[in-house]
């Protein structure tokens, strides 16, 4: 799955409408977006898009619920989902009884940038190539371009990450781009698989972990 693409600026203009009715409007067009080019699940989407532009930024299941008009288990499943792909996660502040989940940080990331995984492909497509050894041209033809394909990419990705990253510290350092915050001290990162938890701030003095109970909440 490809990572949070841009969304058309084809969408119907926002502006005249309530801030609650906007948000909603977005995450449905991010939702038919993305069920459309990638079968997404709808509410998976929806869920995506109002992560983009809810307030606050860090919610919990009952007020995406509530937020997004979809029922509470339909919410966690498509949290679960976003957080299969790295989407969004879930933390939570000392003190708090529940999880709150937000965008995952690492969404700003450039995706599919991984030159090792053009190669994988590229091999799985030679393994093809070898069993059509004796075939014709255009029965080959089809993984030939495949795992041609895929060295190019895996040759010229590399170089276009590391300008894309050139470009982007360009756009922040002219504050054309804010600079990513940080984490406060005591929240902690509720894992999407198993019941361990890692802090956001590991390595600092005073960082916490805390073990996730089996409830969607969280609630001990």
């Amino acid at each position: 799955m490809t990572q949070i693409c841009v969304i058309s600026a084809t969408c119907a203009s926002l502006d005249d409408v309530e801030p609650h009715d906007a948000q909603l409007t977005f995450a449905d067009h991010v939702g038919r977006f993305y069920a459309r080019q990638y079968s997404f699940p709808p509410v998976a989407g929806r869920l995506l898009g109002y992560l983009f532009v809810c307030d606050p930024p860090q919610q919990t299941i009952d007020e995406l619920s509530d937020g997004l008009l979809a029922s509470r288990s339909a919410i966690t499943g498509a949290v679960k989902l976003l957080e299969s792909f790295g989407s969004a996660r879930r933390t939570r502040a000392a003190g708090e009884r529940v999880d709150r989940v937000s965008l995952n940080p690492a969404i700003q990331q450039p995706q599919n940038f991984d030159s090792a995984l053009h190669r994988e492909h590229a091999a799985l497509f030679r393994e093809g190539l070898a069993l059509l050894t004796d075939a014709p041209p255009e029965r080959r033809a089809a993984l030939e371009e495949m795992v041609a394909l895929e060295e190019f990419l895996s040759e010229r990705l590399p170089a276009l990450r590391m300008e894309w990253q050139v470009y982007r510290d360009e756009l922040r350092a002219s504050g054309t781009l804010p600079r990513p915050g940080r984490p406060g001290p005591l929240t902690t990162h509720v894992g999407a698989r198993g019941p361990s938890a890692r802090a956001l701030t590991a390595g600092q003095p005073g960082a916490r972990t805390t073990r996730r109970p089996n409830n969607e909440e969280g609630a001990p």
